[in-house]
């Protein structure tokens, strides 16, 4: 999922922005963090630290847009979640489950039943775990639904978005094998809408991004002029690092197609530690990992979170993200109240490399 590339920038050029100035394990994490951008070769880079359950500590590194000379700036420049979406789609079904607006073993048909009958139930629990057999990008045919649509941007509807994968088959039955999966996660997007009773982003600023103070979080529409976004940059194939050209990612809002600061990440890292978007019993049950049938090549996921369960004994959780212009990565360990977001606009860097360093230098 991670690509290596590689390009090299002067940290003379890359000022700090919203640094807590008195937290003490700065030095450290600037270090790792700075050692990371030179060793990946990064072009930008933005790094927060969450300690007792608060942002502490966070900084930019290197350019935003390197052709227009814009320095990253954590509180400010708008990096593409990518696939961190997922923990933001499966919180808003967990929330209406937990308000009895949403059965998670019900059939999705019966929430939307735009998506076609498989022959076999598909529910929203299996979907939350990628144990519904939709398919991913490459794990299978993807077949695609085209018609004519007088909305410009069609896919802001995320039932409509569904054309882009629905008449896909099934790669296994659900609940027999973990497959990961975007696709599925915009599925249970439009189960949430329809569950809900409002548009899924809208129910998304209501009742998480809002109450955490996230205010610069936003679907990343590639037609609104958002401020502050992010330049992309990938490698070719002489190993030449290049500008990206635009990618419209509104057709995957609840599986990557979402976009804000640094800050506004960590934001929602501190909302989980402090327990304030779910109710506790959700809270195990989404950081506990769901075993399918057939395990074989199953990965510790939740719902909607990856389960790091380490030989020292903690328990970490978090989800990382990669797709055009973005690589990110929110590593937490709730227990103690501490955590790391990453967010990098150089497609080749390991944001999970840094996360986990930093992570390990603050607890």
């Amino acid at each position: 999922m991670i690509r290596h590339l590689a390009f090299a920038f002067l940290l003379a050029a890359s000022p700090a922005f919203a640094q807590a100035p008195v937290y003490p394990k700065a030095e450290r994490v600037d270090a790792l963090a700075q050692a990371e951008f030179a060793a990946q070769e990064a072009v930008g880079l933005a790094v927060v630290v969450i300690d007792g359950g608060e942002i502490a500590w966070s900084r930019g590194y290197g350019h935003a847009d390197r052709e227009a000379d814009v320095p990253v700036d954590p509180a400010k420049t708008q990096f593409r979640w990518a696939s961190i979406s997922k923990p933001v789609t499966a919180v808003a079904a967990l929330q209406l489950a937990e308000k009895k607006k949403l059965d998670l073993d019900a059939d999705v048909r019966s929430y939307v039943p735009e998506f076609p009958d498989k022959g076999v139930k598909i529910t929203p629990r299996e979907l939350l775990c990628h144990q519904g057999g939709i398919v991913h990008y490459t794990n299978g045919p993807v077949v695609r639904t085209f018609q004519t649509y007088t909305d410009p941007h069609p896919f802001a509807d995320v039932v409509k978005a569904l054309d882009e994968f629905k008449e896909s088959p099934l790669i296994c039955p659900p609940g027999t094998k973990y497959s990961y999966t975007t696709h599925g996660f915009m599925l249970l997007a439009a189960v949430v809408e329809r569950a809900g009773g409002e548009r899924y982003a809208d129910q998304v600023h209501k009742r998480i991004a809002e109450p955490l103070g996230m205010k610069d979080f936003r679907p990343d529409y590639q037609w609104e002029a958002i401020p502050n976004r992010a330049a992309g940059y990938h490698k070719n194939e002489g190993k030449i690092v290049r500008r990206d050209p635009e990618h419209d990612v509104s057709w995957k809002l609840g599986g990557g197609g979402f976009t804000s600061p640094a800050v506004d990440l960590a934001r929602f890292g501190v909302g989980l530690i402090q327990h304030k978007v779910v109710d506790q019993e959700t809270e195990r049950a989404m950081w506990t990992p769901n075993k399918p049938s057939d395990p074989t090549g199953a990965k510790p996921y939740g719902y909607g979170f990856f389960i790091h369960e380490l030989d020292d004994g903690r328990k970490l959780v978090g989800h990382d993200g990669s797709q055009e212009k973005s690589r990110t990565g929110l590593l937490l360990n709730p227990q103690t109240g501490k955590g790391v977001a990453v967010m990098s606009n150089s497609e080749w860097f390991n944001p999970m490399k840094l996360a986990r360093k930093a992570l390990d230098a603050i607890e």
